[in-house]
């Protein structure tokens, strides 16, 4: 069994967003391996969200819905597979950006001898971990870029009404920031430059069309046909819950000292969001660990547009096991 656990706005259509990677022969080699994706506990795409309903008032939970934190998330996904797929055993547990801190949370939960889950002879449940762009914790940096989206998302109207899933103007603006803190300053100057949309825009000014502009808004746009304000905030607040010490130990390193598995973690070496200081330090804090840097210019979204490389430390590593 291979799991694979996916980001923010991803889901469990893996096809979908690292397709380059399923199927016969590739990476998560169908041939060989029994591939699980769930949606993440909260997200619009499957399990329980704030749009499911609240069965005390028959409605949905909207901002009632409970706060979720990726323990809980992963807690939920390790007992589907051990009690309901009947899973003996996960040879690994692949994923980037929120899917990393997924990943690492199965490390701890599951990749422990005598631990939370383990197999009836109390070895770990989870065999291998490959965390991709992401920390063991969500740091002051990353939880400061979840909150100006978050306040983005409460500054519409809309926010305190008893609508607040039509606060799409600030759902809008919360993705284009995310779509910056995705990429690279160099990649958007690559992308962009100075250029303009329409060239018969003025070329200064507040109704200057600059490409850069076009493209925000376009991703803005586009995003609200698969998304909805109160999950994104539900969903960032669970990202801003990931601290694999919190009530387990004083620090990291006692924690991520105690998983013995083995944990191959991808860092990108332009990640501005998650900055390969994060990686070095999950790296250095698994007992049995080491770090391998993706090469690309764009950023964060490198753990997606750089299949290539990334499919072949998925391999490479999955070669190695023993289990």
């Amino acid at each position: 069994v291979i799991v694979v656990c996916h980001a923010l706005t991803g889901n469990a259509s893996l096809h979908a967003w690292w397709g380059d990677l399923l199927g016969d022969g590739k990476a998560f080699d169908t041939s060989k391996y029994f591939v699980v994706c769930c949606n993440i506990l909260g997200s619009c795409y499957g399990s329980t969200s704030p749009q499911s309903e609240n069965p005390a008032t028959g409605k949905p939970y909207g901002k009632d819905f409970p706060d979720i934190s990726v323990k809980d998330t992963v807690r939920l996904q390790l007992s589907l597979l051990k009690d309901a797929v009947k899973a003996k055993s996960i040879k690994c547990v692949v994923g980037g950006s929120f899917g990393g801190m997924q990943a690492v949370e199965f490390a701890v939960q599951g990749g422990q001898d005598n631990g939370d889950f383990t197999e009836t002879d109390g070895s770990p449940f989870v065999k291998a971990a490959l965390p991709i762009a992401c920390g063991a914790y969500h740091n002051s940096w990353q939880i400061g870029i979840s909150e100006v989206q978050r306040q983005s998302i409460y500054a519409d109207p809309f926010w305190n009404t008893d609508e607040p899933s039509k606060a799409t103007k600030g759902l809008s603006v919360a993705r284009q920031l995310g779509m910056i803190s995705y990429r690279t300053a160099q990649g958007y100057q690559s992308k962009f430059g100075r250029s303009l949309q329409d060239e018969s825009s003025t070329p200064y000014g507040s109704s200057t069309n600059w490409k850069t502009k076009s493209y925000l808004e376009y991703q803005g746009e586009k995003f609200l046909s698969r998304f909805d304000p109160v999950t994104y905030v539900k969903m960032t607040e669970q990202m801003d819950s990931h601290d694999v010490a919190r009530g387990r130990a004083d620090t990291v390193k006692e924690v991520l000292g105690a998983v013995h598995i083995p944990v191959l973690v991808l860092g990108i070496d332009s990640d501005i969001l998650y900055p390969l200081a994060d990686q070095e330090e999950l790296a250095d804090g698994f007992a049995n660990s080491r770090l391998k840097v993706i090469t690309s210019p764009d950023g964060h979204d490198g753990f997606l547009l750089e299949q290539d490389q990334v499919a072949t430390s998925i391999t490479d590593f999955l070669s190695e096991l023993k289990h």
